[in-house]
């Protein structure tokens, strides 16, 4: 299982522009990372643009900063650049709808 802790992002609206939120704290699981690397593997296949992969949130133990959860949807959006698979949390703020979203991870550094 790989911990990880990344900056986070806060979109209001289509029109508005990204602000910081501070760390985002979650954990990658053995099946999630499974999960990750088929769609990789999905996307070096088929040439999609990205993939969204459904996240376990019982297993994620994801910590928000305050403020900004919790969150009505959670999963992992998987694209690739320069052919390597990276991915990154998004989300949605439950009072509001705005979204929430992490910095990228290439896939392979997990552990």
């Amino acid at each position: 299982m790989s911990a990880l802790t990344i900056e986070g992002w806060c979109k209001a609206g289509d029109d508005q522009k990204s602000v910081p939120v501070g760390e985002i704290h979650f954990y990658v699981d053995g099946p999630l990372h499974v999960r990750l690397e088929q769609a990789e593997e999905r996307l070096q296949e088929t040439h999609e643009p990205e993939a969204m992969v459904d996240v376990d949130m019982d297993t994620m133990d994801l910590v928000i900063p305050e403020g900004y959860g919790p969150l009505t949807d959670c999963q992992m959006r998987v694209y690739l650049h320069r052919e390597r698979g990276q991915f990154h949390l998004v989300g949605h703020r439950a009072s509001d709808g705005s979204l929430i979203y992490s910095n990228a991870v290439l896939i392979d550094q997990l552990l």
